[in-house]
């Protein structure tokens, strides 16, 4: 599906890298929309089962901030097939889109705000930001990157745009000197 797109993809391709038959494919998956949203579910549940034990390990919440990013652009950039398909396929499918933002986006992000909420609260990120909308625009840039580093030559590691990515949000666009002056 990523190198070929989803619609140019059958089910018989899908089956024959699987090393399996077409009919086995039917037996675990209705049509090739349920066998894509599946695949996405269970990778973006791994992604958040994984990420859950590291970021528990972290402790500052800004410091689970700055992981969250690193990870998000990591395991994205772990396997650009995996990257072409979050970023590329899965927003050519509307049905399968909204669903996977009711479902498992919703879920990552409530992650992120409650670590916002967290370095809020310990003072490290202004009061005055709404977390739910601070994690969509951090969420967003992490996309942007993503999405940037997929239909690029790829001739850098995509977790490298984390820091830069959060140095811009984090830390802003003024220059400090000339807001002083």
């Amino acid at each position: 599906m990523a190198r070929n797109g989803f619609d140019r993809t059958t089910v018989s391709q899908i089956a024959k890298a699987a090393g399996v038959a077409d009919g086995t494919i039917y037996l675990y998956f209705q049509n090739k929309d349920d066998l894509l949203q599946k695949t996405i579910d269970d990778i973006t549940d791994s992604f958040i089962q994984e990420g859950l034990a590291i970021l528990e390990r972290t402790a500052s919440p800004i410091d689970r901030i700055r992981k969250f990013a690193e990870l998000h652009l990591a395991n994205l950039g772990a396997d650009e097939n995996l990257a072409c398909i979050f970023q590329i396929e899965l927003r050519h499918n509307m049905r399968l889109m909204r669903e996977f933002s009711q479902k498992k986006l919703r879920k990552y992000f409530s992650y992120l705000e409650s670590y916002i909420r967290q370095a809020q609260e310990e003072g490290y990120i202004r009061k005055s930001l709404t977390p739910w909308l601070t994690a969509k625009i951090l969420f967003g840039a992490l996309d942007e990157a993503a999405t940037n580093w997929v239909l690029s030559n790829r001739d850098y590691k995509l977790e490298d745009m984390a820091a830069p990515t959060l140095d811009v949000l984090l830390n802003g666009m003024v220059d400090r000197t000339y807001a002083a002056s």
